[in-house]
């Protein structure tokens, strides 16, 4: 079977018999009105290199440990990871999706680094509600946002709250379950005026009230 991927139409012409073992949609793509076809199949919105670790994954049974890399080249293999995990979940490949959200968050936790919003933003693009990866970014997007000691804010994931709000639910319901029993100092109860319009903040010759 013919198979052309990304943007660039990589091709790679692989065993028909050995796709469809491993999934149902490559079965989809061999048949037609229940007759074998022999043509090609189309995954132009893919990456290349996600697809390349998943033919490794089919032919060889493994792909790298990310531990097993040089450290300059762990995040780009994280990347790869996160991006072969959404390929796996399109086309219905559940045991190479969870080995490929194992090494993306253990690439992150290696390379010191995290998806930004930039990478965020296509997972909930492309994934469904209650996905396993939704439930991953939206809590590292809710402890970067909470880290005292990080320069991200919520404004940094602002491209993401206003493409997708289930992003905004899932970042919100990580932090109330990230802060444990903490209640949060009620408002309400502020005297002065916290709440008032001025010019300049505050101000202690505020009259009203």
């Amino acid at each position: 079977m013919d198979v052309y991927v990304g943007e660039s139409r990589r091709h790679w012409c692989l065993h028909r018999d050995l796709l469809g073992y491993h999934t149902p949609f490559f079965q989809g793509q061999s048949h037609v009105d229940g007759k074998q076809k022999f043509g090609k199949v189309e995954l132009l919105e893919e990456d290349p290199h996600a697809f390349e670790l998943l033919v490794k994954w089919l032919y060889q049974g493994k792909i790298d440990n990310v531990s097993d890399l040089p450290l300059e080249k762990k995040w780009d293999y994280a990347e790869a990871c996160q991006k072969l995990y959404v390929l796996c979940d399109k086309v219905k490949m559940p045991q190479l999706k969870n080995i490929a959200i194992d090494q993306f968050r253990k690439g992150c936790y290696e390379a010191g680094l995290v998806p930004g919003p930039e990478e965020i933003k296509p997972i909930y693009d492309t994934t469904p509600p209650r996905s396993p990866i939704r439930k991953l970014v939206s809590q590292i997007a809710a402890r970067q946002i909470m880290d005292p000691d990080s320069d991200s804010n919520a404004g940094t994931y602002k491209m993401c709250f206003e493409a997708n709000a289930d992003f905004a639910v899932d970042v919100i319901d990580a932090i109330r379950q990230g802060s444990g029993t903490k209640l949060f100092h009620d408002p309400t109860e502020e005297t002065g005026c916290f709440y008032h319009d001025h010019d300049h903040g505050a101000s202690q010759l505020c009259k009203v009230g």
